[in-house]
């Protein structure tokens, strides 16, 4: 095999550590891919060689050692091709969430803890508008928020900690609960709720663990959200509706003083929003705390609709022929809404009862076929195109269907979803097959634009390739073209 000429192993190394990193370190679009990352090390072992910047990113204590013997300041002088401080460049590698390197990474921030490294080392963020070469200085990223918002690791968030991280970093409380032990370490440190929009983040979760514990930790329930689209919903028990959560979400903040009687800038109460979304349960428990409310043939329709109750729908669709097509757009726009809090059910019927397909709403003004792509969820994909949604809708960041794939089926920011079958819906229903790019092994060109892709989708977006083995290098985001 050829050796490297000194620009290909430079580009081979940022693309490596482009998948060590997540974009706001290492100025890339994506999220960090720690699997693919352990394939191109596995094919060229020796990639770390020689630097021990990058001796970081894989936890190698000799070299470090090694570096520290020979120039003790370097232990937080920033360098390497991503010009970070090395406590900070290991403890953001995502090949901590890799068995293998678990305990490697461990070890080695503990001789660098020992050795002298700050352990407030930060850089500023690379994440749009800042990048490599001009980072955002308004965005300030610590080495504390790499160990728990962004590998969300518990051992490493103690060990920083314990020798003195701040945990008031403005980012690692909020990115934290998803794991709730990096959380509950944060809290008993003194990090402070207030103003890190932590209440609002823990009702994107599922699991109502999380916002438990902030407000058994002094969280406010009734905290004002400082920027939209937090704010266009007026309090977190609003944004809780807006997002589905469950009973034990909606119970957790009554119980601590969450106000029931905010209503979002449309005058649209919670009892009433609860309903809009479907959410019957909850309906029930705001009824019983602010009284019976009458509510119009409208809105039932749209609550008959967002719980998926087909027969309800139609005998209030038969007194009123005009529904849904009379329906206000803050209320057309459920229909994208539903369908970005995993809500099939509901937007199946809203399209079997004639809401235009096309609406756009959601967090980032998407199509429901944008949003069920982004979710992964082939189902109502295959269901949408069926109903004559397209692949050419645009979303709020200026791409359309195929960028939603594409960014979704790299980053996979739904648990368990099957961009291959949406992938296979989409074919099935207009998008152009891929075609291979000469001398481009990162993208391929759809409609003349290029992508790129997860491999399995790109294997089958290209069709049977026998002699041509794809590697997908790096994720663009659902709104950026090439």
């Amino acid at each position: 095999m050829q050796p490297d000429l000194p620009n290909e192993r430079a580009d081979r190394i940022l693309h490596w550590l482009g998948l060590i990193y997540p974009g706001d370190v290492s100025g890339t679009m994506n999220a960090a891919n720690p699997r693919v990352a352990l394939r191109i090390l596995a094919e060229s072992p020796d990639l770390a060689a020689g630097d021990p910047y990058l001796a970081c990113a894989v936890g190698d204590e000799n070299a470090l050692q090694l570096a520290t013997q020979a120039d003790p300041s370097w232990l937080n002088r920033p360098g390497g091709p991503l010009r970070l401080p090395p406590l900070f460049a290991l403890v953001h590698s995502a090949l901590v969430r890799v068995a293998e390197f678990h305990e490697r990474l461990h070890q080695s921030a503990k001789f660098l803890i020992a050795a002298g490294a700050d352990v407030n080392q930060r850089i500023y963020s690379r994440w749009p508008p800042g990048s490599l070469s001009s980072p955002d200085e308004r965005c300030p990223l610590s080495t504390l928020y790499g160990a728990a918002g962004t590998n969300r690791n518990a051992a490493l968030t103690k060990l920083l900690l314990d020798a003195g991280a701040d945990p008031n970093d403005g980012e690692s409380l909020y990115h934290s609960l998803e794991n709730p032990d990096c959380t509950r370490l944060l809290l008993e440190r003194g990090a402070r709720i207030e103003q890190t929009n932590a209440i609002y983040r823990s009702l994107d979760l599922h699991d109502p663990a999380p916002l438990k514990l902030l407000l058994q930790h002094g969280g406010d329930p009734n905290e004002p959200a400082r920027n939209p689209p937090l704010s266009d919903w007026g309090s977190p028990l609003l944004w809780a509706i807006r997002r589905r959560r469950s009973t034990q979400h909606i119970e957790a903040l009554l119980e601590a003083g969450a106000d029931p009687s905010k209503v979002t800038p449309e005058g649209v109460d919670a009892y009433r929003l609860a309903l809009q979304f479907g959410l019957v349960e909850v309906a029930e428990l705001l009824r019983d705390r602010i009284g019976a409310q009458q509510i119009s043939d409208e809105e039932r329709f749209v609550a008959a609709c967002a719980r998926g109750d087909e027969r309800e729908a139609r005998a209030i669709g038969a007194r009123r022929p005009d529904l849904p097509a009379s329906l206000p757009e803050a209320q057309l726009r459920l229909l994208p809404d539903i369908a970005a809090e995993s809500g099939s059910e509901g937007a199946r019927l809203m399209v079997r009862l004639g809401w235009p397909i096309s609406v756009r709403g959601g967090d980032w003004n998407a199509s429901a076929l944008n949003l069920a792509v982004f979710r992964g969820d082939a189902g109502l994909t295959r269901f949408l195109l069926e109903h004559g949604a397209k692949w050419t809708e645009e979303h709020g960041f200026g791409d359309n269907v195929c960028g939603t794939l594409s960014w979704a089926s790299r980053n996979q920011p739904v648990e368990g979803g099957d961009w291959l079958g949406c992938a296979r819906a989409l074919l099935e229903h207009g998008l152009p097959r891929a075609t291979p790019i000469p001398g481009d092994s990162e993208h391929v060109l759809i409609a003349g634009v290029k992508k790129t892709f997860s491999e399995e989708v790109i294997e089958e977006l290209l069709g049977p390739t026998p002699d041509i083995h794809w590697t997908i290098l790096s994720p663009d985001t659902p709104g950026e073209r090439d």
